[in-house]
């Protein structure tokens, strides 16, 4: 089976069965500062599923292009990787476990038919906050599953949320094939089984975790599955590497091309460099145009491509190569995810940047080792002082260290490097507190102060003003607009008294569904218009709808602009060529 039947054969699947089909959202969450980076199918849908209503209906599908950091590290074997696609079907209040259960068993035993006694299920097994999943533990005995093939676990394995520090929770049942080779299965599953992979997971948000730590039912019982395209298409096509399926083998093929190094004997570095190149290329061709930097999404993007390169290095990759991997990927994903083949000079040219400033690195790098070792060993936290502030890998730190007759402390090494990574967790898993899922009243009111400031700077700096990205939390509004050069104080005060003047008039805020032709009739404003399905939500600031402010938009707002004070434009600074940041509060 090829990637598109599968995502095709996916998405028909559930539209079948009444759900609409949602485009992919970006890489980069808006109005989401808890993470860096669009994690699951479900992450541009919290408002949703907290109760907000969906222009398309309570039944979605989608196929989601996803980033997750949070174990880089563990990427190298057969099956993790940075960049994913997720299979995703949604009940916003509809259907729930029976139907749910149903639907997953059929797709994958009738859809893809696979082997039904290849299968295996784990529930929720209770705690002190909820009890043990029998409903769920149930149906899959009444679909003929044995008990045998049902695991109960802890809420470390089975339990899903909240998104943010409250908000919709509930356990979860994941669905394991089984990829060992052997002709004969074992009667009994074992999680632990590393032959039996995690194909799909089905979440039933049932509760909602409160600021004291309680979990309380809730009203609109929700469902959320998420499937992993790589890992399903290797299963189905009887493989057991998500390398060697055509999402990365032609990658691979080509660092086999250039290191002149077989797959076989270096999986782990080629692995590595496919996963990681591979999402760099996801990153730097979405919309929003993040670019490698110190910090957010930058970093991340930085260390995946400097990691590729270190292992490049490893395999004997001496010259630039990043950008000759581009052009298999592009043709991987040309039909999918034609941003890529859109902004491909951009990317092209990001790349080559990075990985020529990462080889100077080495090379300063390896003159601050020879400064360091002089006259002494290197301890284990100047090896992590080179990796940490030159970029320096610390398997060139010890071989040079190796070559002056030398060894390097490890264990003190990874300690620094534990820290380190706790702090990179921390920044992947949530930057800020807060967030979508934690929509509090000053949040809702600077993302409406968001749309006010938006129209204000189209009519002061002009049509081209596109909205870029947006950051909210409750203190303050970061806001990325396309302009080509920095703000004056002149226009920020204009900005500022026509905000200003709106909120003063005392405005009602509300919205109409309507479909993405008539939202573009009436001038609506939009943010990266490939996300949106046929019927959209806009929201309109004024007495009428050709008022102040009119904006495709998923929520929440306030009811009336006299809700939110004074507005106050702190900073206005540069993000990337054409891209300009202002961060904002409401006094």
């Amino acid at each position: 089976m090829k990637a598109d039947e599968l995502r095709k054969k996916y998405l028909n699947f559930f539209k079948e069965r009444g759900h609409a089909i949602i485009p992919s959202a970006s890489l980069i969450p808006e109005n989401d500062p808890s993470v860096l980076f669009t994690t699951a199918g479900m992450h541009p849908l919290v408002l949703f599923l907290m109760g907000e209503k969906h222009p398309l209906g309570d039944k979605l599908t989608s196929v989601q292009k996803c980033i997750r950091t949070g174990d880089i590290e563990e990427v190298g074997n057969e099956t993790h990787h940075t960049f994913f696609e997720m299979l995703g079907n949604w009940s916003l209040g509809n259907y729930f476990k029976k139907e749910a259960i149903g639907m997953s068993l059929e797709f994958l035993t009738k859809e893809l038919k696979l082997p039904i006694e290849k299968l295996a299920f784990t529930v929720f097994e209770g705690d002190k906050d909820a009890p043990f999943d029998k409903e769920a533990f149930e149906i899959w005995k009444n679909l003929g599953i044995s008990e045998q093939r049902i695991k109960k676990l802890p809420k470390k394995d089975n339990w899903w949320g909240p998104a943010g520090e409250t908000g919709p929770c509930g356990p979860d049942t994941e669905m394991f094939y089984w990829s060992g080779l052997e002709t004969e299965l074992p009667s009994e599953f074992n999680p632990n089984d590393k032959r039996w992979v995690e194909i799909w997971n089905d979440v039933f948000m049932e509760y909602n975790k409160t600021k004291d730590n309680k979990y309380e039912s809730l009203s609109q019982k929700n469902v959320d599955t998420g499937m992993g395209l790589e890992r399903t298409l290797a299963v189905k096509n009887g493989l057991d590497d998500n390398y060697k399926t055509e999402l990365f083998f032609p990658i691979i093929k080509k660092i086999e091309e250039l290191s002149n190094k077989k797959y076989d004997g270096n999986k782990k570095e080629m692995r590595i460099i496919a996963d990681h190149i591979k999402a760099s290329v996801m990153i730097l061709g979405d919309e929003k145009g993040i670019i490698p930097s110190n910090t957010g999404q930058g970093y991340v993007l930085r260390r995946l491509i400097r990691r590729a390169v270190r292992y490049a290095k490893i395999l004997g990759i001496e010259k630039n190569f990043t950008t000759d991997l581009l052009e298999p990927i592009i043709k991987i994903y040309e039909n999918i995810y034609p941003e890529l083949k859109k902004n491909k000079d951009f990317i092209n040219r990001e790349l080559e940047a990075e990985e020529n400033k990462f080889r100077k690195t080495i090379e300063q790098g390896e003159k601050t080792f020879e400064k360091i070792s002089e006259d002494k060993n290197i301890s284990g936290k100047e090896a992590f002082l080179l990796f940490s502030s030159y970029g320096f890998p610390f398997e060139l730190t010890q071989e040079l260290a190796k070559e002056k007759g030398f060894s390097i402390n490890i264990e003190e090494f990874n300690q620094e490097m534990r820290k380190h990574q706790n702090l990179s967790r921390t920044s992947s898993v949530g930057m800020f507190k807060g967030g979508l899922a934690d929509a509090s009243e000053e949040t809702k009111k600077l993302h409406t102060t968001a749309h006010l400031m938006l129209q204000a700077m189209r009519m002061i700096l002009g049509n081209h003003i596109e909205q870029k990205g947006s950051n909210i939390t409750a203190e303050r509004l970061r806001f990325d607009f396309s302009h080509p050069q920095k703000l004056i104080d002149e226009e920020k005060e204009k900005i500022e008294k026509i905000v200003n003047e709106q909120i003063q008039k005392k405005l009602p805020v509300w919205f109409e569904e309507m479909s993405l032709d008539e939202a573009k009739k009436i001038g609506a404003t939009g943010v990266f218009e490939h996300k949106y399905g046929e019927k959209v939500k806009v929201y309109f600031i004024g007495k009428d709808k050709n008022n102040f402010s009119k904006e495709i938009c998923g929520g929440p707002h306030v009811e009336n602009t006299s809700e939110l004070g004074n507005f106050k434009i702190l900073k206005e600074e540069s993000v990337s060529a054409g891209t300009r940041r202002i961060k904002a509060v409401l006094e």
